[in-house]
């Protein structure tokens, strides 16, 4: 819990690329309930950037560092590599304080396990930023499956395609699978997450995981079928080598059935130098509607505005509001991330 629940809630972002740059640090400085105080990074180009852009916040080298000023903080966003997300969330929550992970959690469910059973104890708040939680489109989706205008569902499919012939990230390019390396825990996280919230519990009953690009040492082709306990099956892709890209979303159901392609447009919007706070942020162009009904009797069904800037709100309260002693829910409980966690290892064992 905070000190001080008068001033904003003191923030350090680790690490400054994707992740930092474009997601955390947008965030926590559009929210007033946070002073984005501190940020890590030992590239001399990103320090520079995060210095133009956040004139306001201490620039230091390591995560390290970061923990060394944990008295004067009550957060640490952890936007580092996956491997290094328990070792650092471990200390941080002993430093004594409130931690975001991105995704993939861990690299292993028992590492996400022992940091759920530490925080309890510590009486720290711990979440993961499973942001696509915050999709436009999925919201849509959400939107449209509560309705009940499909009848019932009984398959899900969801993609995230891309064309990126080379591994771009030096830490992406030495990573293998036991390191938190390869599309299936960089995207996959994402769609796991989203079929599970939308139809609940599941097993994987079919896997396929390829490494295709030159140099890949871990995987950037996978497909995943998934059975639901609801009864909805599931089919996931994630490729990074998809010349000619499929729907985002397609569901079918006894009523009808929902396809969306396209790809939500908040980071994007960042990249481009937008911020959270800008009337067209999260708004996606009408053009990229999704289907509603059957063939032949199709209406476009608008997209919802994306927001991301709700993981960071719901956060907030729940800090200002006593934090792990509140009964105001996280804005993801860690124990979702975790099952998705065992669902990538029964993927594992089964390819």
């Amino acid at each position: 819990m905070q000190a001080d629940s008068t001033r904003p809630i003191r923030a350090a972002v680790a690490g400054y690329g994707l992740s930092g740059s474009v997601f955390h640090a947008p965030l926590l400085a559009a929210n007033p309930a946070f002073s984005l105080d501190v940020i890590s990074t030992s590239d001399a180009g990103r320090q520079s950037a995060a210095s133009a852009r956040y004139p306001g916040a201490r620039l230091v080298d390591t995560p390290a560092d970061i923990l060394g000023l944990a008295g004067d903080l009550d957060v640490l966003v952890l936007g580092t590599p996956p491997a290094t997300h328990y070792p650092l969330a471990k200390a941080a929550l002993e430093a004594g304080l409130d931690v975001v992970v991105d995704k993939p959690f861990t690299v292993r469910s028992a590492e996400g396990e022992k940091l759920i059973g530490l925080a309890a104890g510590l009486g720290r708040v711990l979440t993961v930023f499973q942001n696509r939680r915050w999709d436009g489109d999925f919201l849509t989706v959400s939107a449209l499956v509560d309705s009940g205008a499909l009848g019932t569902i009984t398959r899900f499919e969801s993609r995230f395609e891309r064309w990126s012939p080379a591994v771009a990230k030096a830490w992406k390019a030495a990573a293998a699978a036991d390191d938190g390396g390869g599309v299936l825990f960089d995207l996959g996280t994402h769609l796991l997450d989203q079929a599970v919230q939308l139809f609940g519990p599941a097993t994987v009953t079919h896997a396929e995981l390829e490494a295709r690009r030159p140099g890949e040492k871990a995987d950037d082709d996978v497909f995943l079928a998934l059975r639901h306990e609801s009864g909805v099956t599931s089919h996931l892709w994630m490729n990074m080598l998809c010349a000619q890209q499929g729907p985002r979303f397609r569901l079918l159901g006894s009523g009808g059935g929902f396809t969306k392609h396209g790809i939500d447009p908040q980071e994007p919007f960042i990249v481009a130098g937008g911020s959270p706070l800008d009337p067209d942020y999260g708004v996606e162009d009408p053009d990229w509607a999704g289907l509603l009904g059957r063939d032949g009797h199709l209406d476009r069904l608008p997209t919802e505005r994306g927001a991301y800037p709700e993981f960071y709100r719901i956060l907030a309260d729940k800090i200002n509001d006593g934090g792990a002693a509140s009964a105001l829910p996280l804005p993801v409980d860690p124990a979702g991330p975790v099952e998705v966690l065992r669902l990538m290892e029964r993927a594992r064992a089964l390819a």
